[in-house]
């Protein structure tokens, strides 16, 4: 079978290698991909596209909701968040205001940098105890 587009044939492996720390990393960095176009359509007073990228970050925060062990006491802080995200990427959609999606893409990207942190450490402790974590 043919590849037509290289570029997504990576993101493909890369989604399909990734481990389930990377693609939570993936996850975040969608998640801000879309916050960025948001507010940049915002600028643009293009509703359309402010709407469709709105969801589609909407649509990661709530896929990291579910994916959230519920018996971990963290998770129970984490959820409150991200259900916060959740509702002012809402209101940010109806009130058209990009101040809204600052305040989120600042609360993911401390996500996004604290999880690439804790994917670092585990690499770090699998290399120094030889490869077992």
């Amino acid at each position: 079978m043919a590849v037509s587009n290289p570029y997504q044939s990576y993101q493909q492996n890369s989604v399909n290698t990734a481990s389930p720390g990377e693609l939570t990393l993936m996850l975040y960095n969608g998640c801000l991909k879309f916050i960025h176009q948001a507010k940049k359509a915002i600028m643009d007073n293009n509703i359309e596209a402010k709407n469709t990228n709105i969801q589609k970050a909407q649509n990661i925060i709530q896929e990291l909701m579910v994916t959230l062990n519920m018996d971990v006491e963290v998770s129970q802080n984490m959820m409150s968040l991200y259900d916060y995200m959740n509702r002012r990427l809402m209101e940010a959609n109806v009130k058209n205001e990009a101040a809204i999606l600052d305040e989120v893409e600042g609360l993911v990207s401390e996500f996004r940098d604290t999880w690439k942190e804790v994917i670092q450490v585990n690499r770090q402790k699998q290399f120094s105890q030889g490869g077992t974590v």
